[in-house]
């Protein structure tokens, strides 16, 4: 039996068969990988991920961060596994090595990144956090700043965090009251209030880095004042030992509903007057800097509705096909009948299809994000790197709201599995549940993600990067729009792909009409339904690659019945699982891409009860 986080058989079917990412190896970038070396990889990935971190996740939460007398304390159980973590290089393997990683292709690192969440997203927090920290400052710093705090970084001696959310500012980015005031030698004195900092103040390691945003006192209001700046809980020497304390105080943490080992903290900078900082970059350009940190973060909180929810399922699985409850219907009139497994029960089966199709088509949405990295990458054009780093633009949000929406949507279906049990704490599914649901609203909440969609995705580069889209998804209904298997699904696709390009023409004839309110009352609903129909998309590749390998199959054994074919999915894991892929995509597009057609009309019905009626009607 597999492991109970994370079925690594799909995430081999996603790398190698429907990505293929051995054509990456064939790259000057990836010339020093093979399949069998990425295989390797991710088996020590697993055995880390089985074996060291995830007996933390109960323990992790049971003991949760503590705060006393100024100071932060997190779980003990964290230390081993975190230096094994670090001391396996896993902070920043899809590096270059020149800073310490491998190189490894981000599609194969985002494979171990959700073996490592699924075993426990709270503990990924601190690591996570730290590689955005360091990469900002490979990306942006000064050789000085490389050398003193990226290093340290990247080989998780120290952590950092990313310092953007004020009290009362909340998602205003822009409403900040942080200030900057020069100093003579060029460094300034940080003065403000930072809360909801993921990782903020701990004891797991001696110096914390903090990229902070701020404003230099002058500078105009608003997102374009902003800068960026390196501010150490621990002043570095020149020498880069530790020297004294940065004027970082911890005012508390938050107690959570869930992730309690994930230290949530309140920073205040520059109590005393005396918190140092160092210009990140350009003066006035700290948003945008910013937002290398916060594209790598919501693709890594994407990937926290992935893990959890891979998890989740994981475990109602195991669950549904040991316990013994009931008879089975057919046999509802027998009072011989023996009671049987629940995973018999067609209520509990339907809902576990629901649970497996949806976690094969996030996972296959955020590898797919990731995949576009690579491409972007080994590109031998301009034109060619820009629209690969399109598909990553648009679907972006996507993979950070749609993935963290249904990751919540089944942790809740499989703790139902359970039933009673799974709101009891003996059993994991309570904690997975809790610790998913701040995914969809951390690092930009689902519905920031949805403005953002169709606010600036839809028509960005003149809405090439949605076209582009248009022309994947038409060229896999076209493969199979004829297929005798396959053809029902391939037309359902298409009906919905049809409606949801002509919603976007819909809100930019909106807009130029001046109706800008349609698109943005309806960006949550549109975020969604693209969802469903990039899913749809990539759960149909995938089942007409199955199609392929599981007719090879019957061929290779002369199997020609029904009867003899499903035989051979009961006896041999291969063909289960095949067959498991083209019944993901059947069933999808059957509960789900159906609807997407009148969903979109209701869009277009251009209803705005909920904004037109007044204030006094939302009865309290």
């Amino acid at each position: 039996m597999g492991n109970l986080l994370v079925n690594t058989r799909d995430q081999q079917f996603l790398l190698f068969e429907q990505f293929g990412i051995e054509k990456l190896f064939e790259s000057e970038a990836y010339e020093g990988f093979s399949k069998d070396d990425l295989l390797m990889i991710l088996s020590e990935a697993e055995k880390l991920a089985v074996g060291e971190i995830f007996p933390t996740l109960k323990e992790g939460d049971e003991e949760s961060c503590q705060f006393k007398n100024g100071e932060v304390t997190i779980p003990k159980c964290f230390r081993g596994p975190y230096k094994k973590y670090c001391e396996a290089g896993w902070i920043n393997p899809m590096d270059s090595p020149d800073v310490g990683g491998q190189g490894m292709p981000h599609t194969a690192g985002y494979a171990a990144m959700e073996l490592f969440c699924a075993a426990n997203y709270a503990f990924c927090m601190y690591p996570g956090l730290t590689h955005g920290a360091a990469n900002l400052i490979n990306v942006y710093g000064n050789e000085k700043q490389k050398k003193t705090y990226m290093e340290k970084c990247f080989s998780g001696e120290w952590t950092g965090t990313m310092c953007l959310t004020e009290p009362g500012a909340g998602s205003d980015v822009g409403a900040l009251k942080t200030t900057a005031k020069r100093l003579p030698d060029g460094k300034f004195l940080i003065t403000g209030t930072k809360c909801f900092i993921s990782a903020g103040d701990h004891d797991l390691t001696p110096n914390i880095i903090h990229p902070v945003l701020a404003r230099i006192e002058g500078d105009p209001a608003g997102t374009k004042g902003i800068s960026i700046f390196i501010v150490p809980k621990i002043r570095v020497n020149d020498d880069g030992t530790l020297g004294e304390p940065n004027d970082v105080k911890c005012g508390g943490i938050e107690h959570k509903m869930g992730i309690k080992a994930s230290a949530t903290a309140t920073l205040n900078f520059g109590e005393d007057g005396n918190c140092i900082g160092e210009l990140l970059g350009e003066e006035r350009a700290g948003i945008r800097i910013m937002f290398q940190m916060m594209n790598e973060a919501r693709l890594g909180v994407g990937m926290q509705g992935v893990a959890i929810g891979s998890a989740a399922f994981q475990h109602a699985v195991a669950y549904a096909k040991e316990r013994v409850q009931g008879t089975p219907v057919w046999e509802m009139k027998n009072p011989a009948a023996k009671a049987v497994t629940i995973i018999n029960h067609p209520d509990v089966r339907k809902r576990l299809m629901w649970m497996k199709a949806h976690v094969e088509g996030i996972r296959a949405l955020a590898y797919f994000g990731a995949y576009c990295m690579d491409m972007s990458r080994i590109s031998k054009t301009e034109a060619e790197k820009a629209n690969w780093e399109g598909y990553l633009e648009l679907l972006t949000p996507i993979i950070k709201s749609y993935s963290t929406d249904k990751g919540l949507l089944i942790c809740s279906a499989a703790m139902d599995v359970y039933g009673g049990y799974g709101y009891c704490s003996e059993y994991p599914v309570e904690q997975l549940m809790r610790d998913e649901k701040i995914a969809c609203i951390y690092e930009g909440t689902n519905g920031i993600q949805a403005l953002d969609f169709v606010g600036r995705k839809l028509g960005q580069r003149k809405g090439a990067n949605v076209m582009n889209m248009a022309g994947l998804v038409q060229k896999t209904i076209a493969r199979y729009k004829n297929d005798p298997d396959l053809g029902k699904a391939a037309a359902t696709l298409e009906e919905a792909s049809n409606a949801v390009f002509e919603v976007a023409m819909f809100f930019a004839a909106a807009g130029k009409g001046g109706d800008f309110i349609a698109p943005i009352y309806n960006a949550g609903k549109y975020l969604d339904i693209f969802g469903d129909m990039v899913i749809g998309y990539l759960l149909l590749e995938a089942a007409g690659i199955a199609k392929e390998k599981l007719d090879a199959m019957y061929e290779g054994k002369g199997l020609a019945t029904i009867g003899k074919k499903i035989g051979l999915q009961r006896e041999n894991q291969e063909a289960a699982f095949y067959a498991g892929k083209i019944a993901s995509a059947k069933f999808f597009m059957n509960d789900a891409v159906t609807t997407v057609k009148a969903r979109c009309e209701a869009i277009k019905a251009n209803d705005k009860s909920a904004m037109e009626m007044v204030d006094l009607a939302f009865t309290v």
